[in-house]
């Protein structure tokens, strides 16, 4: 609790910039600007992209995780929380100075406009529902933007119907569902999911498929909790033990790398069914 009151405590600054509406800090910004100059300096291109995302992950490792980042204010921004993260910001913001990388970008603008792109339906923030809050929606408009491509179907996964409406059935949990047409937005989400069928690796068919994840792969852990449809996200990578392992915001207090294999790892999480796996083009 006194990480968060003390991040929060710097979120001074909300400014508008090429129609964003964005909050940051000025130690934010600052945490930027150091950080891609350091990444562009030890940078060197890769063959595989995914390598790419494990090197720009890693350098997250230590940063404190912090729970509902981006609840900030009573009106949706593109915030920005270098500071602490939780799992989806850590797999955003990787995701995000990954591709700066590859393009060859470095300025502040170019990072808050990948971001909005990658946050929000159609890349584009009008809102709170236009946010991407269900992981599941995320990945399906990071797909249809050409960003990411689900391969779970590929290597074993399965298809199962599930209604998702999670936030909405536990309205108190998120202030902004307060107002009637934040939560009219929400409901139409969760409509917008649930005119699909979700498909997973089972977690008992993780190990046998294991081969083919590849380092840099996004992975999103399913579950069985009613109305949810993911509850952690992370990233894959191969370690020397050549398991996959899970790095990832965890909930106990960082960004680290599972000690675990993914495989073993699950089987700690009492709700899991298995993980949906997502490699970036």
């Amino acid at each position: 609790m006194r990480i968060r009151n003390f991040i929060l405590l710097f979120f001074i600054i909300t400014y508008h910039a090429n129609a964003q509406q964005i909050t940051c800090s000025a130690k934010d910004k600052e945490i930027f600007t150091t950080k891609i100059a350091q990444l562009k300096k030890e940078y060197t291109p890769k063959t595989n992209f995914g390598e790419t995302i494990v090197f720009v992950g890693k350098t997250f490792l230590g940063t404190p995780y912090v729970a509902k980042t981006l609840e900030i204010g009573t009106e949706e921004s593109l915030v920005i929380n270098l500071q602490g993260l939780d799992c989806t910001t850590f797999v955003e913001n990787v995701l995000v100075l990954s591709l700066m990388l590859k393009n060859d970008k470095d300025d502040f603008d170019a990072y808050t406009a990948y971001l909005e792109k990658i946050r929000y339906k159609n890349g584009k923030l009008d809102g709170y529902a236009s946010r991407l809050h269900y992981f599941s929606e995320w990945i399906t408009d990071n797909e249809q933007k050409g960003i990411l491509k689900n391969i779970t179907g590929n290597i074993g996964g399965v298809e199962i119907e599930k209604d998702i409406n999670f936030m909405t059935t536990h309205r108190e949990l998120y202030p902004f569902l307060k107002d009637d047409k934040n939560f009219e937005g929400i409901q139409q989400s969760e409509a917008n999911i649930d005119q699909s069928s979700i498909c997973f690796l089972p977690k008992d068919q993780i190990e046998e498929n294991e081969t083919s994840i590849l380092s840099g792969d996004i992975i999103a852990l399913t579950t069985s909790i009613k109305g949810l449809d993911i509850t952690h996200t992370g990233i894959a990578i191969r370690k020397e033990d050549g398991r996959i392992h899970l790095l990832h915001a965890s909930s106990k207090g960082q960004v680290e790398i599972s000690t675990l294999p993914l495989v073993d790892y699950l089987k700690k999480i009492k709700n899991n069914t298995g993980i949906i796996v997502n490699r970036v083009l």
